[in-house]
């Protein structure tokens, strides 16, 4: 049970954590957008580049499940007026974006969008896009279209699918330059698009919103204590298992009988770390 000093310094860390938090945080971003189609219908205008879209329903932290294998969590899912699906992702690390991912989500969006016996035709369009914090792919651009082609031709294949790159690191006067401004603020004072500064300023400065991000605060600090522990676990397995394949190549390398090879073949160690196991 906690004393009211110490509650009382929890909770002004998590009151600078906030103060801390960007749209370009995923779980910030996942509570702002929460219900709120003008916010992602702000956004989704100006990296499609399409003024006239309609958001008729937003979904946050959407869990696609895979019953055979990896399931994904979408950080938010739209739905525009003509029936499209996007889903939007918040990476900061550069690892968490990468090609072979937006593929998976890809295939895993259709996968869940067709019911059975249902027609291929029938398939939305979707849209899977990542707002990364850096360039990830690298070529200074704001956006990067991903678009399936036929090789020999040069056309356009067609098949709606469609991967979509924002530079979140991309600044200039633009429409999308001062998004990503705004996805990187931490006041919502210092944001352009008085949309996402009055979300924001929600969240950050009136009693219910802070409220609210208290407690989601707290669910990462449980989040993050069993993701250490599992973390742990699994070091702990890691390192005893490097601990019998040592004890299996002393014992062999101490019986005499065994050559370099079969030391490591059996322990599953390297050469180098047989060697020097022998020289200890």
């Amino acid at each position: 049970m906690m004393d009211a000093a110490t509650m009382e310094r929890k909770h002004q860390e998590d009151l600078r954590r906030l103060r801390g938090f960007r749209l370009l945080d995923d779980d910030f971003l996942t509570k702002c957008f929460e219900g709120k189609p003008d916010c992602i219908r702000l956004v989704l205008r100006i990296v499609l580049e399409k003024p006239d879209l309609e958001v008729t329903d937003v979904r946050t932290q959407v869990f696609v499940e895979n019953l055979l294998n990896r399931s994904v969590r979408l950080d938010v899912l739209a739905t525009d007026g003509a029936g499209r699906k996007y889903n939007i992702e918040i990476q900061r690390a550069d690892r968490g974006a990468g090609r072979r991912r937006a593929r998976y989500n890809s295939s895993m969006m259709d996968a869940n969008l067709l019911q059975k016996s249902g027609a291929f035709d029938s398939l939305p369009e979707t849209w899977v896009i990542f707002i990364t914090e850096h360039d990830v792919i690298g070529e200074n651009r704001p956006l990067y279209h991903v678009e399936r082609y036929i090789a020999e031709t040069g056309k356009e294949f067609g098949d709606g699918a469609h991967i979509l790159y924002v530079n979140g690191a991309y600044r200039d006067g633009t429409p999308v330059g001062k998004l990503m401004h705004d996805f990187s603020c931490t006041d919502p004072s210092d944001m352009y698009y008085d949309v996402l500064a009055e979300r924001v300023r929600f969240f950050k400065e009136s009693k219910e919103g802070v409220a609210i991000m208290c407690k989601v605060i707290e669910d990462m600090r449980i989040q993050e204590r069993k993701e250490g522990r599992e973390e742990g676990r699994e070091e702990g397995r890691e390192e005893g298992r490097r601990e019998e394949q040592r004890s299996a190549a002393l014992r062999m390398l101490e019986a005499g009988r065994f050559a370099l090879e079969e030391i490591t073949l059996i322990s599953g160690l390297t050469s180098e770390e047989v060697r020097s196991l022998w020289e200890k």
